[in-house]
């Protein structure tokens, strides 16, 4: 039987395991699923829909409060992963 390989993703520890939970508001809804997304800290990040959140048709218009998770490496950018209100 022939070894099984890694993929990039395999480690122990997930990419999302290490990322940064927020919860913001969506300031402004840009072209291609792209959105700003306003912080409690007032610090606007550029956010995508997850893929899961695409899959089912979930719609984001300016004022949704939604959580986001973002890398460690890059505040500057993030992923919407659960639509709040």
């Amino acid at each position: 039987m022939p070894p099984q390989r890694r993929r990039a993703g395999d480690d122990e520890e997930g990419a999302s395991e290490n990322a940064i939970e927020l919860e913001g508001t969506v300031a402004a809804v840009l072209a291609g699923t792209m959105f700003r997304v306003k912080l409690a800290n007032e610090h606007l990040v550029l956010a995508h829909i997850s893929g899961k959140m695409r899959k089912r048709f979930i719609r984001l218009v300016v004022g949704d409060r939604v959580k986001i998770e973002m890398s460690p490496y890059d505040t500057d950018k993030a992923r919407i992963v659960y639509r709040l209100g």
